[in-house]
C-alpha cells in the first residue's frame, strides 16, 4: 500500500533533516509522527519514526552526560538555504565560494588549504543563500561534522576539477565515503522509506575549467565509474554569465519560492522577500517570521496571482510565488 505521505509531512520530515542538535532532533521527529498519515500504508515508516524517537531520546541523554569528543563546528545556519561546498583535494571548492560570494576563502593551487569550514552569503534574485567551503575530503576518514554537515544541508554542491585527470577518482572517493555512512549523493533529498538512516542529499556536481579540452571526458569517466548519476553543470569560473548561470542553478536546485509580507493596516511593499520551500503553508511562513507567530496566528489574508485578492485564510493555506501576505495573531 502507498503511503501517500503530505506536503505536511514533507516539511516536517525536512525540519528534522536540518535540525543540528540532538534534543532538535527530537523535537521534530515527534512533530512527524504527529503529521504523518495514519494507515496501513505509513505503518513501517510510523515504527521507524518512534524508533529514531528512542534513539534521539539516548543521544539526548548520553550528550547531558558525556564530554565531547573530536572536532565539531557549529556553523548557524543563515539565509533561505545552507548549501554545503565538498571536494577532493583541489578540487576548486573555495574558488566556487570566492566567486559566488563577497568572501575571500583561502584559494591556492596547492591541496589541503582549507582547514575549516568557512560560510559565506550569496545573493540571488533578492535572496541570501548561506555557502559553506568544507575541508577536502580525502583518503584518509572523512571527520564525522562533515558527514553532518551534508546530511543537514539543503544542497551538496560537488566540485569537480575538470581540468585535472585525478579528478574522477578523488570525486568517486568523496561520494563512497560518504556512501559508506548511509549519505547518498543523489538528484533528490529524502530519507530511504525502506531504511530510514539511509538519507538521499540532493547534490549538483559543479565542473570547473570547463573550457579544458578533456574537461567533458574526465566528466564521463566518473559518470562510468560512480554508483550514480549527478546533476552536472560545466562552468568557466573566469566567466560572468557561467558564474551567473552556476548561481541561478543553485537558487533554482533548492526548490524555493519568494513571499512578501505586510502588517495590517500598512500598505504592500515587494521588498525583502522571505524565501520558503515550494508547498510552503501560511504556518510556515508564520514560522519564518517569528516563533511566537505559529501558536498566535489566528488567520491570514493574501494577495496574488493565485486568484487571491485579499482573501482570508487558514494556516494551512499553500502560498505561491509572489504572494502578498498579512498575518494575523
Amino acid at each position: 500500500m502507498a503511503a501517500n505521505l503530505t506536503i505536511k509531512y514533507y516539511l516536517a520530515e525536512e525540519q528534522y533533516r536540518r535540525a543540528q542538535t540532538s534534543e532538535e532532533r527530537l523535537r521534530r521527529l515527534k512533530v512527524m509522527l504527529q503529521v504523518i498519515p495514519k494507515h496501513k500504508g505509513t505503518d513501517h515508516l510510523q515504527a521507524a519514526i518512534r524508533a529514531r524517537i528512542k534513539e534521539a531520546r539516548a543521544e539526548v541523554q548520553a550528550e547531558r552526560d558525556a564530554p565531547k569528543q573530536g572536532r565539531t563546528f557549529r556553523i548557524p545556519r543563515q539565509g533561505a538555504g545552507t548549501v554545503v561546498v565538498i571536494g577532493g583535494p583541489n578540487s576548486g571548492k573555495s574558488r566556487i565560494v570566492a566567486e559566488l560570494t563577497n568572501a575571500a576563502p583561502e584559494v591556492a593551487n596547492y591541496p589541503f588549504t582549507t582547514r575549516e569550514p568557512f560560510p559565506a552569503m550569496m545573493s540571488c534574485n533578492d535572496v541570501l543563500i548561506q555557502l559553506v567551503d568544507t575541508p577536502p575530503v580525502s583518503q584518509t576518514p572523512i571527520e564525522p561534522y562533515l558527514v553532518n554537515y551534508v546530511r543537514t544541508a539543503d544542497l551538496v554542491v560537488l566540485a569537480f576539477d575538470g581540468s585535472s585527470d585525478d579528478a574522477p577518482e578523488e570525486t568517486l572517493n568523496v561520494i563512497q565515503q560518504l556512501e559508506a555512512r548511509k549519505t547518498l549523493l543523489s538528484d533528490r533529498t529524502g530519507y530511504d522509506e525502506g531504511d530510514f538512516s539511509k538519507l538521499r542529499v540532493q547534490t549538483l556536481l559543479v565542473a570547473t575549467h570547463a573550457d579544458d579540452a578533456d574537461s567533458e571526458m574526465r566528466v564521463s569517466l566518473l559518470n562510468e565509474i560512480s554508483p550514480r548519476k549527478l546533476s552536472t553543470l560545466r562552468v568557466e569560473l573566469q566567466d560572468q554569465n557561467s558564474r551567473d548561470s552556476l548561481r541561478n542553478a543553485i537558487y533554482e536546485s533548492l526548490g524555493l519560492i519568494r513571499v512578501f509580507t505586510k502588517a495590517p493596516g500598512r500598505p504592500a511593499v515587494y521588498e525583502q522577500p522571505f524565501a520558503v520551500p515550494a508547498g510552503s503553508t501560511v504556518e510556515t511562513l508564520a514560522e519564518r517570521v517569528h516563533d511566537d507567530f505559529v501558536e498566535r496566528l489566528n488567520f491570514a489574508k493574501v494577495w496574488g496571482d493565485g486568484g487571491h485578492d485579499g482573501q482570508q485564510v487558514g494556516r494551512d493555506h499553500v502560498l505561491h510565488e509572489g504572494d502578498m501576505v498579512e498575518l494575523h495573531v
